[in-house]
């Protein structure tokens, strides 16, 4: 079975009832504010659940119609899938979605439509391609080493796929990264066949910001809808020891990330702030069309030079964004009201059916 083709979507989407659609997604990672976002701007909800994990949709009462799974890949099942079509369902990717359902599976048997371009998953999964985007839009990003035995400075080793930071750790030696290379297999973190896809940067020391834009296809506009910064285990409960402690223990941190907190930015930054997010939508247009459609995501560090640095990007709907169910600072000043991502999803699927112009959101 080869790649989806938009066109057999579209047809898909053309038999749909379009004054009863539902937002659908997969009952993880940012689907609380997807459908309540979906429910305040008037939609039907519906949520992809694996038995046993209903517990907090029900509690916030935030889906109308629950689909249990016994586990989150077979949504690719034909039956679940005619169960989405049946209720004219719009399903929103993000990260679990990605993670879970399979990347694979999404481009080749998904045949449900997707809000946003379904085709830009790839490129955020594959470090490579996630790193063209940047250089193509003329992006400061931080400098890549091609082999472990060229480590000559601090280094953020990281893996490729949507896995939260597991596994990935910083070392400043070809030795080190050997060793905890090692600790990371053994704490069933990594396997053989992941250290080949090892990406290897140069460690940033700067603040992180992690920048939530949304591009709107029909309006050809990028907004900045908020920001968060990540708490992080192990290495947030690594540094709030004191540095003599730190060195006499044997613990090898990693970055997995437990918890997201609102942040903004000092204002003489929004500017840069701004032009990134430009960059890479115009990227993304000219790489793998249509594009950016909708939310993403750039994770950055401001170093004291005050450069806004893009180290890794979510080409959907990213955990952070969590942080502002009702809105953010950034959303308020755009929209006047509060304004979700999730709900700024619903807004954009809104706006489309009202101009009769899904076929411009929708792959």
């Amino acid at each position: 079975m080869g790649k989806i083709k938009k066109s057999n979507i579209l047809k898909i989407l053309d038999k749909y009832d379009k004054d009863n659609i539902t937002i659908a997604t997969l009952g993880s990672h940012t689907s609380l504010h997807i459908l309540k976002g979906a429910k305040e701007e008037g939609f039907k909800t519906a949520i992809i659940c694996e038995k046993g994990r209903e517990t907090p949709y029900q509690r916030f009462n935030v889906a109308d119609e629950y689909i249990i799974v016994n586990e989150f890949k077979d949504i690719v099942n034909e039956e679940i899938q005619q169960q989405l079509r049946d209720i004219n369902a719009i399903v929103i990717p993000h990260g679990s979605f990605v993670a879970y359902a399979g990347l694979k599976n999404i481009e080749d048997k998904f045949n449900v439509p997707i809000f946003g371009n379904r085709d830009v998953l790839r490129w955020e999964s594959e470090r490579e391609k996630e790193r063209q985007l940047l250089v193509e839009g003329n992006i400061r990003i931080p400098y890549k080493y091609n082999s472990p035995e060229d480590i000559d400075r601090p280094v953020m080793v990281k893996f490729p796929g949507a896995r939260g930071g597991r596994g990935y750790f910083v070392a400043s030696s070809p030795t080190e990264f050997k060793n905890k290379i090692h600790i990371m297999k053994e704490r069933g973190w990594l396997e053989d066949s992941d250290i080949d896809k090892a990406h290897i940067e140069e460690y940033v020391s700067g603040c992180n910001y992690c920048i939530h834009y949304f591009y709107s296809a029909l309006e050809d506009k990028v907004e900045i809808m908020g920001m968060d910064t990540r708490y992080e285990s192990s290495i947030d409960g690594f540094v709030r020891m004191p540095a003599k402690d730190q060195l006499d223990i044997n613990l090898t941190p990693s970055y997995v990330v437990t918890g997201n907190h609102p942040a903004v930015i000092r204002e003489s930054l929004l500017p840069q702030v701004f032009e990134i997010g430009d960059k890479l939508v115009e990227s993304a247009k000219k790489l793998v069309s249509p594009g950016l459609n909708g939310p993403f995501c750039m994770q950055t560090l401001v170093n004291d030079n005050l450069e806004v640095i893009c180290f890794e990007i979510s080409a959907r709907t990213d955990g952070g964004t969590n942080t502002f169910m009702n809105g953010s600072p950034y959303s308020y000043l755009t929209h006047g009201k509060p304004m979700s991502m999730g709900r700024r999803i619903s807004l954009e699927i809104k706006n489309a059916i009202e101009k009769k112009e899904l076929e411009k959101i929708i792959t």
